[in-house]
Order: structure tokens, then sequence, then C-alpha cells
């Protein structure tokens, strides 16, 4: 609640979700949408753990990659596009250890799980989930 109403106070709009989160009742917030949002405030800095959605203008491919990549976490992005390409090309520039293409949170065991930056270090899942757990070593003898 405190992202969100730190995000009113400094002047953006709740467009859906609750105009007062304090009014929820219980442990339920609804989801919430955000616009006016600058890249400064922390509701677009920091994780928010909660049904909270900011969503910022753009122009340019370059200036949404830019604005998605400015942050210090990198655990999971998605791209969503009517031009499978451009959405290929976007989510190959995004720096985060899963870029979701038309679809939100497929996972499969077998896939490598982990992120960039402050949102982890190593993978889990997959083969590349034992990698952590090994130690590689060579030994070199001439007979």
């Amino acid at each position: 609640m405190g992202y969100v109403r730190g995000a009113v106070a400094d002047g953006a709009t709740i467009v859906a979700g609750s105009p007062d989160p304090a009014a929820d009742q219980g442990y339920f917030f609804a989801p919430t949408l955000i616009t006016g949002v600058t890249e400064q405030m922390a509701v677009q800095t920091d994780e928010v753990f909660g049904p909270v959605i900011t969503a910022i203008p753009f122009d340019t491919e370059d200036e949404v990659v830019a604005a998605a990549n400015n942050t210090v976490y990198g655990l999971a992005a998605g791209v969503w596009s009517k031009d499978i390409g451009t959405a290929h090309r976007v989510g190959g520039r995004l720096r985060a250890g899963t870029v979701w293409l038309n679809t939100w949170h497929a996972d499969d065991v077998t896939l490598p799980r982990g992120g960039f930056k402050q949102s982890g270090w190593g993978r889990e899942l997959g083969s590349f989930g034992l990698d952590d757990y090994t130690e590689l070593k060579t030994v070199i003898a001439e007979l």
C-alpha cells in the first residue's frame, strides 16, 4: 500500500484498483494499474510484490528497451506484440533471466531459471541447475 500511496502523492494516477488502498479489507489488495509514473518513483524502481502494475508510454523501441533495463533487477520480463519478430528482437535486448513473448509465466522444469543483476546468481532447474553443485577439475597426466 505504501508504494501506491507514494506514487499518488508524487502525482501518479490510479486508473484501476482501489483509489484508497486502506479501504481494502482483510489481506486482499485489488489489482491496481497506475499511470503518470516517472522513472524515479519507488513504485517503478522497486520490486512491488503485489498486484500492482505501472504503465509508461513510449515512442520508440530503443526507448522502451532502455526503460525496461533501467533497473537493478532482472528476474523476468514479458513482451507483448502483434509482430513476433518485434517481440523476439525486443526480448533479446532485455536484461532478464527469463523473457516471455506473448505469454506470461509459461515454465517447464527442464528450463533453467534465474535472474540478472540483483535478481539472483546462478540458475535453478534444468541441467544448468546442477552446475552450482559441482566443481570442475582438470587432471593431466603423461603416460
